[in-house]
């Protein structure tokens, strides 16, 4: 007996029973990566956050930063609640390839997109009447008011979920413990960034944003085409018993 014989092969599963059987950690994952995904490309709320870090402090771009992830779950929930409404045309293993390719094809749009994108180098920081009460909490409104003002951020979360199977039928807590993560993965990538403004202040710069969107834009190219790569010629379930879920 060889020693591939002696290896206990590991069943597939449709699709159905993969979603039903996807870890906690593997969604916690897939949450994380989502959520700074979405938030790092370095559009409107960004450079303001950017601007109010170095104007004013870094909790106060921190602030602008947690408003932003408020509107991002926002339209995380709504964008996964309508895509859980056809969950039975997605679960066909065919539609959910070409989801995937769909998915990583809009993906390496958007990359494209931030790399060749020039931000701006001035927003307009309107300061709210809440503001002059509670500065913190009138930064937190302004980032959510400035993010849920720009729907077209579902596509992006659409493209994102496609490309991970984030959306699992019949599995709850997987999921939900996914949208929790989308959030935390938010929250990372604002503290990082205001920490990292915070300690070069004397040397950021519009350039800096500007490169930063071309390091964004570029990995965001690069992983997506792999995904595409890794969807066209592999998309078999496997049960791993020792993981607790499955891989794709």
């Amino acid at each position: 007996m060889t020693l591939l014989q002696a290896i206990p092969q590991m069943p597939e599963l449709n699709f159905q029973e993969w979603m039903q059987n996807v870890g906690v950690f593997e969604e916690m994952m897939k949450g994380f990566l989502i959520g700074v995904l979405a938030s790092a490309p370095m559009g409107p709320v960004g450079i303001l956050t950017v601007q109010r870090t170095l104007n004013k402090g870094r909790w106060e771009g921190f602030a602008t930063g947690v408003g932003a992830s408020i509107s991002d779950i926002l339209y995380a929930i709504i964008t996964g609640y309508f895509m859980y409404l056809v969950v039975d045309i997605i679960e066909d293993p065919i539609i959910a390839l070409w989801i995937k390719v769909i998915g990583s094809a809009l993906l390496f749009a958007f990359g494209v997109y931030t790399f060749r994108s020039i931000p701006k180098q001035k927003v307009v920081d309107r300061v709210s009447p809440v503001e002059t009460k509670n500065k913190l909490t009138g930064f937190v409104i302004s980032g959510f008011i400035i993010t849920v003002s720009n729907p077209l951020i579902i596509l992006l979360f659409v493209a994102l979920y496609g490309q991970f199977t984030f959306i699992l039928a019949g599995n709850w807590v997987s999921q939900i413990v996914g949208y929790l993560f989308i959030v935390v993965g938010a929250l990372c990538w604002w503290f990082a960034l205001t920490w990292i403004v915070d300690k070069v202040r004397a040397r950021f710069s519009h350039q800096v944003i500007w490169r930063i969107n071309r390091v964004i834009g570029i990995i965001v190219m690069v992983v997506s085409g792999i995904m595409i790569v890794y969807a066209l010629t592999g998309h078999t379930f496997h049960y791993i018993p020792f993981g607790g879920g499955a891989l794709r």
